[in-house]
């Protein structure tokens, strides 16, 4: 079964990279963007039998930093 997290920072929380990539996308003349948020995805290979509970362990003890950090669990198939 493929899994894909999906890993973005909580409100609030400043994003220098997302500042970064803002300013440059600025400074090639593309106009309009307002704001620029950077996550990650992760893309798993999981047994089927894999349980919810194991995918939500896993993504609190290492995958996604709970304190500043949002993660959604996406079953592709």
């Amino acid at each position: 079964m493929k899994i894909r997290i999906h890993v973005s920072l909580k409100p609030g929380v400043l994003d220098p990279q997302g500042r970064a990539v803002h300013h440059a996308l600025d400074g090639l003349g593309f106009a309009g963007v307002e704001d620029v948020r950077i996550g990650r995805l992760v893309e798993l290979d999981v047994a089927d039998g894999t349980s919810d509970d194991a995918l939500t362990e896993m993504c609190e003890k290492l995958l996604a930093n709970t304190v500043i950090e949002n993660y959604r669990i996406e079953k592709v198939s």
